[in-house]
């Protein structure tokens, strides 16, 4: 922060940290009216092709638009990953599973970042490289496994609707995907700009997504004509509140608040979720979603804050752990 940069006041944090709460938790809710009448990829593409070239004009007005090479290299692997493989998955699950139950089992996505961390470190052998779990840690992924388990179990299924186990699958390669981009993003050696990487992550994924969407020849089989003006509408929250207001303030959060208070709307998302599904969605709930709720985000919890106790080593910058929705930025 500069000098002449005023710190930013508490009122001003809580409400930044009250936008990604209610922004990133309503953004389930969109995607699955989104794809009611969108194919789920192409609706992905479109989404943060517009972003992200939204993004990239404000960039090149404001600063200038500078990547070298190995930037635009590593980003557009990085929309791959975060925006194919994550976004993407969520997408076309949530075109049968509902929008809570989605968040909730996206919610396990820090689970997936502590084994890749430790993947590295056992594989690079590099103690610079790669994080080993704690106990805590342990605990946590066992917390959050056991959730999970609960929330697609077979009893669940008959109180919530019949779950797809291919769609539940899909959540979980997501954040397996979301987990690998994530680590990408920690260990890149020529980080761009925060704000150039993510406008180079949208543009890219969504060239990846179009790509998949016509390798499924998902244009041929819809007609814009039959697209509701609500899933229209759901579309432009995802553009608008999702991928630029939503991402903007999570990278002034980043940069003015600690990586723990930053990392508590992975809590909070999914209860928003849940709770605007049935609101607006009417989607069915039941006492076991609350339980397996409370057992998946409690271990989240204990991961997150057993991460951010540890020290960062030098020219490293901590993660802060997410579930798939936000675009990450470069760190």
């Amino acid at each position: 922060m500069t000098t002449t940069e005023k710190t930013p006041t508490q009122a001003a944090l809580i409400a930044g940290l009250v936008t990604i709460y209610l922004v990133w938790g309503s953004t389930y809710l969109a995607i699955r009216v989104a794809v009611e009448t969108i194919p789920p990829f192409l609706m992905a593409g479109t989404r943060f092709l517009v972003a992200g070239s939204l993004l990239t004009a404000w960039i090149a007005l404001t600063g200038g638009f500078r990547a070298t090479p190995r930037q635009w290299f590593d980003n557009a692997m990085i929309g791959a990953l975060l925006l194919l493989g994550g976004n993407g998955m969520v997408a076309w699950a949530e075109q049968t599973v509902p929008s809570g139950i989605a968040t909730l089992i996206i919610s396990v996505s820090p689970l997936f970042i502590v084994l890749l961390d430790w993947l590295v470190l056992v594989v690079g052998k590099d103690e610079t490289r790669g994080t080993r779990p704690t106990a805590a840690t342990f605990v946590g992924l066992a917390l959050g496994f056991v959730g999970l388990a609960l929330l697609v179990g077979p009893d669940l299924s008959q109180s919530a609707g019949r779950l797809d186990p291919w769609r539940v699958g899909g959540l979980v390669l997501a954040c397996l995907s979301w987990g690998a981009g994530s680590i990408y993003i920690r260990y890149a050696r020529q980080p761009a700009a925060p704000f150039t990487g993510a406008a180079i992550q949208q543009l890219t994924g969504g060239v990846w997504l179009v790509i998949v969407s016509l390798a499924l020849r998902e244009p041929w089989h819809f007609e814009l004509a039959a697209v509701s003006s609500r899933s229209l509408i759901a579309l432009g929250y995802l553009v608008v509140a999702g991928s630029l207001i939503g991402f903007t303030t999570f990278a002034w959060l980043l940069k003015h608040g600690t990586p723990a208070k930053v990392s508590t709307y992975a809590y909070v998302n999914p209860v928003v979720a849940v709770f605007l599904g049935w609101l607006i969605l009417h989607e069915p709930v039941s006492p076991r979603i609350f339980v397996a709720a409370g057992v998946i985000i409690a271990g989240v919890a204990l991961i997150t804050v057993a991460k951010n106790r540890k020290s960062t080593p030098p020219g490293r910058s901590p993660v802060v752990l997410a579930p798939a929705e936000p675009v990450r930025e470069n760190a």
